[in-house]
């Protein structure tokens, strides 16, 4: 072989290696993928934005940088109660919320948020992640182009701070009280008039008597915003939100083109989120009840059995009224009263005699 032709052949074949690696480094290095996370929740919000940062960071780590997601707390990209839209759309791929906000547009996403007397944290679990209640949910924001999953619980909260006593029924009505959902609506059937203001907007309202009396969440958050200084009477149980749901919506069409790998851990790191969630709130809430037990400016009380039997067969009309409005909140009411049925039942001998037995 001469000298040209063997240096041409060393140059193809240089070429042809250099082509090669190149390639192999591109397999190597997968395209990072980015999302957007909106929330409704303020920066620095306790538990409802760290739990999703946490969660992101659980994605990015797991997928080793594959999957990155920029998280914006209300305002910082949407409004707070345009998250729906916003991932819904397409603006963005990703949200945190509450379904109870959506009431207007979905009457059936309620069903998922808070239901009054009805599920706690382990109950709304075992119906979402082990009977039917996720699929009905899926099914219910599907044509809106959503994927809803359960991101985190409250437990139990509580009943919510009032200027006054509550003794009877009639203690009820005409007080103004700020509670959302189906809580709201059962509270007005009280003869309550009901008020809806953001977190940020109900400690002034409840210092200067605009509102009478106000619920949020529980001990954690109601310390933080200072409920306790607007307001002496502190009510349990909250038999309007004994376990409310915190969502997490993702868009459809942006889910879907997800490798199956990535889809597999989004969702562990959600489902972990969930529970991670709710064991923060009971630590937590346990923690805040325990200072506020010992302030002498607080009385802490819980609802005579004559108003809590009240509001809960106004509940149950509440209920049965939703569902002749709308068909998809009368099907879930009926699944969900039939895996009610079985809760209450195994829940009589198990949670409830053992907390008999604690207090023998």
């Amino acid at each position: 072989m001469d000298r040209r032709r063997f240096l041409a052949t060393v140059g193809v074949g240089a070429t042809a290696g250099g082509v090669v690696t190149a390639t192999r480094r591109a397999w190597a290095q997968p395209k990072t993928i980015r999302w957007r996370m909106v929330t409704s929740y303020p920066p620095g919000f306790p538990i409802y934005m760290d739990g999703p940062e946490r969660m992101i960071r659980l994605i990015e780590r797991q997928s080793q940088g594959r999957l990155k997601i920029d998280l914006y707390a209300a305002g910082e990209l949407v409004p707070a109660l345009n998250v729906f839209d916003a991932v819904s759309q397409g603006t963005v791929e990703l949200g945190a919320s509450f379904a109870a906000f959506w009431a207007g547009r979905i009457p059936a996403a309620q069903m998922f948020g808070a239901i009054p007397f009805g599920f706690n944290a382990q109950q709304f679990n075992a119906w979402l992640l082990a009977g039917d209640g996720l699929k009905l949910w899926q099914d219910l924001y599907k044509p809106h182009h959503l994927l809803p999953l359960p991101g985190g619980n409250t437990g139990v909260t509580a009943a919510g701070w009032f200027k006054r006593k509550i003794n009877t029924v009639d203690d009820l009505r005409g007080l103004k009280m700020r509670i959302p959902g189906l809580g709201g609506k059962v509270m007005a059937k009280a003869g309550a008039t009901v008020v809806l203001l953001g977190p940020g907007d109900i400690f002034p309202a409840l210092e200067r008597g605009v509102i009478d009396a106000a619920e949020f969440v529980g001990p954690l958050h109601d310390l933080r915003l200072g409920f306790h200084n607007a307001a002496r009477y502190y009510y349990f149980p909250g038999w309007h939100e004994p376990g409310a749901v915190n969502e997490l919506t993702i868009n459809l069409k942006a889910w879907e083109s997800l490798p199956e790998d990535l889809k597999s851990i989004v969702l562990a790191a959600v489902f972990e989120f969930n529970h991670w969630s709710l064991s923060q709130f009971e630590k937590q809430n346990a923690e805040a009840f325990a200072q506020l037990a010992t302030n002498p400016k607080v009385e802490i009380l819980t609802l005579p059995d004559e108003v809590l039997r009240e509001l809960r067969r106004l509940s149950k009309a509440v209920m049965e009224e939703e569902s002749d409005k709308d068909p998809d909140f009368k099907r879930i009411y009926r699944a969900f009263l039939t895996f009610q049925t079985k809760m209450q039942s195994w829940g009589v001998v198990s949670e409830e005699s053992y907390f008999r037995a604690q207090r023998a």
